[in-house]
Formats: C-alpha cells, structure tokens, sequence
C-alpha cells in the first residue's frame, strides 16, 4: 500500500537566518510511504500527519535536511511496516520569486 499526503501547511520556526529563527513561516510537507497492509495493520495517515506537523513545530530545526532526517528516522519508529519514505518540505515564503524544497527517499 501507499500512503501519500500533499500539501500538509502549516507555520514553523524552520531555517538558519535570523528572521526564520524568531518568525514562523509557511511550511509545505509532501510524503509518500509504501507499506505492507497485512492482517488490518495498517497505517493511520491522521497519526503519520500529526507526527510530522509536531515534530517540525518541536525542533525548530535550523536546516530542512535536518529535519528530513530526523523525520525518516522519527516515521519509521513509529510505523515499523514501513518499507520506503519520501518527503519533500518546502518553504514556499522564503524567497519572493521561488520556491524552495528538498526531498530525501529512504528505502528499507
């Protein structure tokens, strides 16, 4: 089975420049995890949501490849059938003219 959340907003303290550490800004999340869905385990995508808003929100991360990394690791803690992760965070208000996003894929 996949999982897939798209365009998870909401506001965070996220980036190393000083306006970014003391204003929160707009943060997009994109994730799609493959799993095994056997015997009705399955994985609930409003937990999976939450854990990822929370963590993001917590940390205050300063880089958004720490954060990528620290959620495969987080998400895979908590959803053991988990066989492969892809996120993509973007800050989509950090630049006036762009975008800006990574993403990170982990298979198990």
């Amino acid at each position: 089975m996949t999982i897939e959340i798209k365009n998870l907003s909401f506001d965070a303290i996220i980036g190393i420049l000083p306006a970014e550490r003391i204003k929160p800004q707009k943060v997009i999340v994109h994730v799609e995890l493959d799993y095994e869905y056997k015997n009705g385990v399955f994985i609930n995508y409003v937990d999976l949501a939450s854990l990822i808003k929370n963590s993001i929100i917590k940390n205050k991360f300063r880089l958004i490849e720490d954060a990528l990394l620290s959620l495969h690791v987080e998400i895979k803690n908590q959803f053991s059938q988990i066989s492969s992760i892809r996120l993509k965070i973007s800050k989509p208000t950090i630049l006036d003219y762009c975008d800006v996003s990574l993403s990170s894929y982990l298979k198990y």
